[in-house]
């Protein structure tokens, strides 16, 4: 093997006092939903807000005294580059941090608030990579690879050390895969300790570049995912024979998937992660029988997620569950008939957010009138309520956006 458990107990000893040994809890909500015994390993407590910390900080203690005095330099659009800035200038290595184009500015200015310089260049992580190797040989820097090298892989692996200190009995890892250094570190730590546990990655459904790989299959990926920590469309030829050798699985999660377990840690767990730190909770939702009454542990490797983006998990999700819900009624355009519909929703308890009223744009008679309300519900079974108060009052009432109440512990309301 390319790596040994010592090589990973080597690296705790290395970085134990400089990075969080973060708690790994047992969630008893999340064990209920999906019939597993659930482990959550909080890895985005971290200072930088994720495990990227491990590997940076292990690969930097292993540099030469001449290598430290030059420098370094790494190619990220995150969490990698937030990781070896932070520790390099802990350690006074002056570090180089090539990130693509456009990257969102507040992981740049995250980035150069640890003391690095900071050249954007490329329109993805392949052109910054390209640059990123040019520029080490020219400016005689150390390369410090997100994934594929070992020190880095066997920081990463100190996670899996950890949690089976933590908790012993754990029969099951759910990983999460981009370029493999995460899951190929804690798959040789993992199995070093317990030969008989199972280790299953998870990739997005839009960016399965490592099962394609492992398959023989053409890498295709498309051009963005809500799980950016893990959108790499080669992973690393060191990762790929370790992951092949000591990796059960790999299965693949959708976007709706990882946004439902990026708002269900939050409502749950009251914890923040980023798509990439959902996916072993997706994947465990969708498979519920297949982990049914094992010991799961899940890493939730980050927590760096743009507000906005949250913000739009958050309005999505509570449209999906039917807690958000355009209404569309259809009324005589006449005096009070606005009022009247107001006062049928408020007596049901709908909380109404925003009306639109519509007139010229309509192919109904004159003097009827399309009235759109955004409600907050207490989900599907309340909408009905609200919707059949309004059929009795004699009004006409539908769902413009029925694509997004998908039926998810009840059936969303027919149009009325």
């Amino acid at each position: 093997m390319i790596l040994t458990l010592n090589d990973i107990r080597t690296a705790a000893e290395r970085i134990r006092g400089h990075v969080l040994l973060t708690p790994c809890t047992y969630s008893r909500t999340l064990s209920a939903i999906t019939g597993a015994e659930v482990f959550l390993k909080f890895e985005n407590l971290q200072f930088t807000a994720a495990f990227k910390e491990r590997g940076a900080l292990n690969r930097l203690l292993l540099l030469s005294p001449a290598q430290s005095k030059r420098g370094v330099i790494a190619m990220s659009a995150g969490n990698h580059a937030q990781g070896v800035a932070y520790h390099a200038r802990r350690l006074g290595i002056p570090a180089v941090i090539v990130m693509p184009r456009y990257t969102p500015n507040v992981k740049v200015e995250h980035t150069r608030a640890h003391g690095a310089e900071v050249i954007l260049h490329g329109e993805n992580f392949d052109e910054s990579s390209a640059f990123t190797q040019i520029q080490a040989k020219k400016r005689r820097l150390t390369l410090v690879h997100p994934y594929d090298d070992p020190g880095v892989i066997a920081g990463q692996g100190t996670i899996a050390l950890e949690m089976l200190e933590q908790h012993p009995r754990l029969d099951t890892l759910l990983v999460p895969i981009g370029g493999g250094g995460l899951i190929a570190g804690m798959a040789v730590a993992a199995r070093g300790i317990k030969p008989s546990i199972l280790v299953t990655g998870v990739q997005s459904e839009r960016f399965p570049s490592m099962a394609q790989v492992l398959a023989g299959e053409r890498v295709h990926c498309e051009r963005y995912t809500v799980a950016e920590g893990i959108a790499v469309r080669n992973p690393g030829n060191i990762t790929r024979k370790i992951v092949k050798d000591l990796v059960d699985d790999i299965l693949l999660v959708g976007e709706g998937e990882l946004e439902d377990a990026v708002l269900m840690l939050l409502q749950i767990e009251k914890t923040v992660v980023e798509g990439a730190g959902a996916c072993g909770l997706a994947a465990l939702l969708k498979n519920r029988k297949r982990f049914r009454k094992k010991r799961v542990g899940l890493v939730l490797c980050g927590g760096n997620i743009d507000l906005l983006i949250l913000s739009s998990i958050i309005q999505r999700g509570l449209a999906r569950n039917g807690q958000l819900v355009r209404l569309r009624v259809e009324t005589r355009d006449v005096p009070g008939e606005l009022a009247r519909i107001s006062a049928l929703i408020g007596g049901s308890g709908g909380n109404i957010i925003e009306v639109h009223h519509q007139r010229a744009f309509s192919a109904e008679p004159l003097q009827t009138a399309l009235v759109d309300f955004t409600l907050q519900t207490r989900g599907h079974e309340h909408l009905g309520q609200i919707m059949s108060s309004i059929r009795d009052s004699g009004l006409r009432s539908l769902l413009p956006d029925t694509h997004l109440h998908p039926q998810k512990g009840g059936r969303p309301p027919e149009g009325l």
